[in-house]
């Protein structure tokens, strides 16, 4: 059984790269727990994923319940699952670039030419930002 903490990270990790493979979906998981951990943002890995607007998928109208979900997304949910136990039990095998926002390459956001920010990742359709430094 998952922990709270566990489930919306996997909730989160699955509806933002669940087609992008592991790196992807830990890339996300990073950003969700250095989220976590920086005072401009709640201090829950639950608050974050559910923070007003941070994250598409959870204000897009859309079920977020991936049980009910056909296969393939089934086989994806149950490994994202458990990859999302072992990351809050041991966020120490996380990559480390220290980002805090990402977006999709065919989406434009306001933030990303902000001088205070600076990209330390792309992989797959996503692009990874952190505040410099």
């Amino acid at each position: 059984m998952l922990t709270p903490a566990a489930m919306c990270l996997a909730l989160n990790m699955f509806y933002e790269a669940r087609n992008e493979g592991i790196v992807a979906q830990m890339l996300v998981a990073e950003v969700t727990i250095n989220r976590v951990e920086d005072s401009r943002f709640p201090d829950s890995i639950c608050g974050v994923v559910w923070q007003n607007k941070q994250f598409s998928w959870t204000h897009d109208g859309k079920s977020d319940n991936p049980e009910k979900l056909n296969y393939p997304d089934r086989v994806v949910w149950a490994q994202v699952k458990e990859l999302a136990q072992e990351l809050t039990e041991n966020p120490g095998v996380l990559p480390n670039t220290g980002a805090t926002h990402y977006h999709a390459t065919y989406v434009d956001p306001y933030w990303n030419t902000d001088p205070k920010m600076e990209q330390v990742a792309k992989h797959q359709s996503h692009i990874f930002y952190r505040w410099k430094k």
